[in-house]
């Protein structure tokens, strides 16, 4: 099994098309969603906040980076459009796993957690998809490691 990597070059480097949803699962999304200014680099959450909803990214780019408590880069990836990012910790109500840092200029909304339970709970086909992008980060995370 590989090491921890020291300070800046991750042990995991995941797919960015991990996080990439289907069209619809966006459009449903979207429909209970708020537009966050991104006009400089900004965090969207913190690995070990209170996970409160998901975030959409639409246009320009999110770096993901997760740390070891002792500051080793565990983690890294370079969200696209279309991905979603905080549904691990929005559907187990636990922390964010991960930070997710918009760029200037990134087309981002949110929804929160009560909206995303609500429209899992009113329509399974979508739970579905969510469950697919789930899926598609374990398997990234998974590949990974070897």
């Amino acid at each position: 099994m590989k090491n921890s990597s020291p300070l800046g070059s991750p042990y995991v480097q995941l797919d960015p098309a991990a996080f990439v949803a289907d069209p619809h699962l966006i459009r449903a999304l979207d429909a209970g969603s708020t537009s966050v200014p991104c006009a400089f680099e900004r965090p969207l959450f913190r690995q070990g906040e209170p996970a409160v909803g998901i975030f959409i990214l639409h246009q320009g780019t999110i770096t993901l980076s997760m740390m070891s408590q002792d500051g080793h880069s565990l983690l890294a990836a370079q969200a696209r459009p279309g991905s979603i990012l905080g549904l691990p910790g929005a559907i187990s109500n636990e922390p964010y796993t991960i930070t997710a840092t918009a760029s200037a200029g990134a087309e981002v909304s949110f929804v929160s957690r009560e909206d995303l339970i609500a429209l899992m709970h009113a329509d399974p086909i979508m739970s579905i998809k969510m469950l697919q992008v789930l899926a598609a980060e374990v398997r990234s995370a998974r590949k990974s490691l070897h």
